[in-house]
């Protein structure tokens, strides 16, 4: 039952190429930020990625995505990097773009088993009807351009089909977790987190304080131990703002 390895480097080491990982966090709060540079020293490419978003220029996913190894991602927000624009527009990256809620009830979807369920959001817009870029020709043209969903009608009311999500691994930050992998989130970091530690086949979660089995209060875990495969203590975790602002 004690699932603690010994370095992120470890904990990492079996993704492969062309792995699909789901990641926690939104904007630079609550990301896994040891395990992705962990997983940029090791080298995989052709990643495909689910997260909120994809870090900045020089941190979180974007470390990963600079160095080329993120053939496609999806996500609700592509701001505040550089790098990601000139992918996207130059036909280097897939992004399939989610509205939050639904990217968040996919992944809670894809945890619990659920293969879809049906939404209003995105009724009467390319997300469901489809035709939004995924992967541009580089020059200007679509390569590939989302499909069409499935829509139906409830109580007179249209709904649009959405898959759940299930990824190949999960990397996930908690502020504490214990030896079988319990873990609490601690305030804004119980962001994208919580989700995505369900939706990985194989779940590697970094942990601030790391405890021992018991300690931690029953009715405080966020995600049972059950959901998780690796823990990793980081008590040094770097954690950065994207923007400083000052009255």
């Amino acid at each position: 039952m004690d699932k603690v390895v010994p370095s992120a480097e470890l904990a990492v080491a079996d993704i492969p190429d062309g792995a699909s990982l789901a990641v926690g966090g939104f904007g630079l709060c609550g990301i896994p930020s040891g395990l992705i540079r962990a997983l940029l020293a090791a080298g995989p490419k052709d990643l495909e990625t689910v997260s909120n978003n994809c870090g900045v220029d020089d941190w979180g996913l974007g470390l990963l995505l600079r160095a080329g190894r993120i053939r496609r991602t999806t996500g609700s927000y592509v701001g505040e990097n550089k790098e990601f624009e000139r992918q996207f527009l130059s036909g280097e990256l897939e992004v399939e773009l989610v509205p939050q809620g639904t990217l968040a009830e996919r992944l809670r979807a894809g945890g619990a088993g659920i293969p879809a369920f049906y939404t209003p959001a995105g009724v009467g817009t390319q997300v469901a009807e489809g035709g939004l870029p995924w992967l541009y020709d580089g020059s200007g043209g679509i390569a590939v351009a989302s499909p069409p969903k499935e829509t139906r009608i409830f109580d007179d009311r249209t709904y649009v089909l959405e898959r759940g999500i299930v990824c190949d691994f999960a990397l996930v930050h908690a502020w504490k977790g214990d030896r079988h992998g319990n873990l609490v989130y601690r305030a804004s970091a119980a962001n994208f987190n919580p989700l995505c530690a369900t939706a990985g086949r194989v779940t590697i979660a970094e942990v601030e304080e790391l405890v021992e089995p018991g300690e931690l209060d029953p009715a405080q875990v966020h995600t049972p131990g059950i959901f998780v495969q690796r823990v990793v203590h980081a008590p040094d975790t770097e954690k950065r703002i994207e923007k400083r602002t000052v009255s």
